[in-house]
């Protein structure tokens, strides 16, 4: 392969791993979003889904500074699917007729549900990325990717992943959470 290809192929990566890890960062702003503007402080099993997604943005992470590995996709997938299996028990708790669910919905949808398609988009996602790396025969590993995108999509998800603990510090203290929490513990 050609410098020309290598560069265009790295281009890609950049560019994919890039908008991986800002599309996580956007899931994690919106739920941010709602917990402050609107109160609703996330439920166990929502702060469960926050971490998934944050395992998910590591592996884009990873990829972006330590280069492309199988095991950072592998990261991604697991993290992933993880998820998706909390959303999924989340979704069916609230399966029941006359159940209003939990929290607001956005466009008619609560946020696990939200949660359960963005966890299957991203499982998507990253066997589109396969396919593209498949298609322009590229298999091996990139050099870390660096760059003020990069940087800037780092620094997002860092003070996005800061902010979420810091929340659920506040929101639970040292010890579990409420089941339907409707303060912060350790602002009484």
């Amino acid at each position: 392969m050609g410098t020309t290809a290598m560069s265009e192929q790295r281009a890609v990566s950049a560019i994919l791993n890039t908008l991986g890890l800002l599309g996580i960062s956007a899931i994690l702003v919106v739920a941010f979003t709602y917990q402050l503007a609107l109160g609703e402080l996330p439920c166990p099993l929502c702060l469960l889904q926050r971490a998934g997604f944050i395992a998910t943005g590591m592996g884009f992470l990873f990829n972006m500074r330590f280069g492309e590995r199988p095991s950072h996709y592998a990261m991604i997938l697991v993290a992933s699917l993880v998820t998706g299996f909390i959303s999924i028990r989340q979704v069916s708790l609230h399966l029941a007729p006359g159940d209003p669910g939990y929290g607001s919905t956005l466009f008619g949808l609560h946020f696990y549900t939200w949660a359960l398609l963005a966890a299957v988009g991203i499982v998507g996602y990253v066997a589109l990325v396969f396919m593209l790396k498949d298609v322009a025969g590229k298999r091996d590993g990139d050099a870390p990717l660096k760059g003020p995108a990069s940087n800037a999509a780092f620094a997002i998800f860092a003070l996005l992943v800061a902010a979420n603990l810091l929340s659920t510090v506040l929101e639970c203290g040292a010890g579990q959470c409420d089941d339907n929490p409707v303060r912060y513990l350790l602002l009484k």
